[in-house]
């Protein structure tokens, strides 16, 4: 007959899918029992009534235990934590105090604030392919939406849900192995967010305090364009990140991510490099064109060298492919759908320059949604 300690040590195999930890460390298993036949019931307690990720939680716990030598059959009886039980979660999880480990100076979290001078140079869809490629290499992967006013991380991950709150805990979706938060989680449909600076600083406040990030690697920040409130905001909440300046190769282009990239010289950040998107295509007979001319990278990295009095290296250059960027539109990236392409290998290769080692193998799955 099976025991109880082996049902214990089976659960303690399946971790919480959107805190990622086990289930009977975070306390979700209230009883065990085993009856003459081998049969299982195991309470679990959820930390929200309407917990959108139950079926899978469920669905991991009946793998784990059925693989257990004499269990018979399992049965799944689910309640929900009481607010004394989710107050200690959080305290578990976060510390008595609700303060980021993002802020601290001793953080292991590598921030990055993904910048431009202006929109339309595919800032976006760097930073979501950038970060799936990251993940690929094994790291633990969160993207800050910052660009509030101008949010599309969610649609081109395909993430519909919100986060699950827990006390003033948020618990961000997760998308091919990706923590993520964005200001359009808490909108109706495509409507516009229309606030002034101290209500994005709010915001970002909350997107760094009250967001359980867990014990991430890297945090990709997707900017705005130019060098608005939030630049400075983020700044002030997150003075270690380092910025990825984006640019295209049109000199006009160029010119304006510098100032971008300029915003280091007065916040004291570091620009850790140049990504230059949108650098060439080739056609099906091995021409290559260039139609936004060329030198974007090389120029910002220049400019932005002098003016920091330190190197800002270009880590890569991403050609242009209308093929695999549509796959953002379908909420899938293209490093995801179709990784041997040439941007999809471009984007490797600046992942890799960023972090040279790899962790531990990763499944990049989808958003969550699906494998519910």
């Amino acid at each position: 007959m099976p025991t109880e300690a082996q049902i214990a040590t089976a659960l303690a195999g399946v971790d919480d899918p959107e805190i990622g930890r086990p289930i009977t460390e975070l306390n979700m298993v209230e009883t065990i029992t085993i009856d003459a036949h081998g049969q299982v019931v195991v309470r679990i307690l959820l930390t929200i009534a309407g917990c959108p990720l139950r079926t899978k939680i469920g669905n991991d716990i009946r793998e784990a235990v059925t693989a257990v030598p004499g269990v018979t059959g399992v049965d799944i009886d689910f309640g929900v934590m009481t607010d004394e039980q989710r107050r200690d979660l959080r305290v578990q999880l976060r510390g008595p105090e609700a303060v980021s480990a993002l802020a601290q100076p001793d953080s292991p979290t590598k921030v990055y604030c993904v910048v431009s001078g202006k929109g339309g140079v595919g800032k976006s869809s760097v930073t979501v392919n950038l970060a799936v490629a990251l993940a690929r290499r094994g790291l633990r992967v969160g993207i800050m939406d910052a660009d509030v006013h101008g949010h599309s991380v969610p649609a081109m991950l395909g993430i519909t849900e919100t986060p699950t709150l827990v006390e003033s805990m948020m618990m961000p979706p997760r998308a091919f192995g990706i923590r993520v938060i964005s200001i359009g989680m808490f909108v109706e449909g495509n409507a516009p967010v229309v606030w002034r600076g101290p209500m994005l600083h709010r915001a970002l406040q909350q997107f760094v305090n009250d967001v359980y990030w867990g014990e991430l690697d890297i945090l990709l920040i997707d900017m705005p364009p130019g060098t608005g409130d939030i630049a400075i905001s983020l700044a002030q909440l997150l003075p270690a990140a380092e910025l990825l300046v984006v640019t295209t190769p049109q000199r006009t282009a160029a010119r304006i991510a510098e100032r971008a990239g300029a915003v280091a010289a007065q916040t004291g950040q570091r620009v850790a490099g140049i990504i230059e998107n949108m650098s060439w295509y080739d056609t099906a007979d091995g021409t290559r064109h260039t139609p936004f001319g060329a030198g974007g990278a090389t120029a910002v990295s220049r400019a932005l060298s002098g003016l920091l009095d330190t190197h800002c290296p270009v880590l890569g250059r991403i050609p242009f492919d209308p093929a695999v960027c549509a796959a953002g539109d379908d909420g899938a990236p293209f490093v995801h759908t179709d990784p041997d392409s040439a941007p999809a290998k471009a984007v490797r290769e600046i992942a890799a320059a960023l972090a040279p080692i790899v962790r531990r193998p990763l499944l990049v799955t989808p958003p969550n949604r699906v494998m519910a």
